[in-house]
């Protein structure tokens, strides 16, 4: 018999001043991380992953909203690890300084992304996969780790709830279609983790999501 797959580390926490949940991915066996949106805190965030004994390789992002990135020019310095993001919300992580202004946020400039992220590319740990889900913004990302089980929807996914669109380049028909296309079409016994706030289940979000079910 197959020994079973060694389980997935996997760590979520608020940080930042908007308390967007960042997300450690790590593989146990060869101690490889993937970060997921590093709003803020870094030495929380370097501390957590010392303490799991993981090395970052990349940074990615769900989107380009400023909560979701703040600390991403800090982590990188502090790992050395590459920044992805999805190449249409280029304009977001360009104008950081105008969101943080509109949000009476301390702005710290944040290097380019290094790669663009595309969707079904295989991320850095070799566990997951990239889903482009438009609608929250143009570029919004969801991270789907089908082993696990786990899905991370960033802000387009909440519990009994889906982000809004009300801010640039959002769009209420896109990210409909997202979740019924892309998400709904996932395993429904998946964990989802949120952009903010607490996990779902796939399953209880298509059958009761107020928003969209599938």
């Amino acid at each position: 018999m197959q020994d079973a797959k060694p389980v997935l580390i996997r760590e979520t926490f608020p940080v930042g001043p908007l308390q967007c949940n960042c997300t450690i991915i790590g593989d146990p066996l060869s101690k490889k991380a993937i970060v997921v949106d590093p709003g803020g805190n870094p030495d929380l965030i370097m501390a957590k992953l010392e303490a799991h004994g993981l090395k970052v390789v990349s940074i990615i992002h769900t989107h380009a909203h400023l909560d979701h990135f703040l600390a991403s020019g800090q982590m990188k310095e502090k790992t050395g690890a590459t920044l992805h993001l999805h190449k249409e919300d280029q304009f977001l992580w360009d104008n950081l300084e105008m969101q943080c202004g509109m949000f009476g946020v301390p702005y710290v400039p944040v290097p380019a992304p290094d790669r663009w992220l595309a969707d079904d590319e295989e991320l850095a740990c070799g566990c997951g996969v990239a889903l482009h889900t438009p609608g929250h913004t143009p570029g919004s990302m969801s991270f789907w780790f089908a082993d696990a089980k786990l899905l991370i929807a960033g802000d387009t996914l909440f519990r009994g709830a889906i982000g809004r669109t009300d801010l640039w380049g959002g769009d209420f028909p896109t990210i409909q279609r997202s979740i019924k296309q892309r998400l709904y079409t996932l395993d429904e016994e998946a964990t989802v983790v949120t952009g903010h706030g607490p996990d779902t289940r796939l399953g209880d979000e298509m059958r009761n999501n107020p928003f969209v079910r599938a």
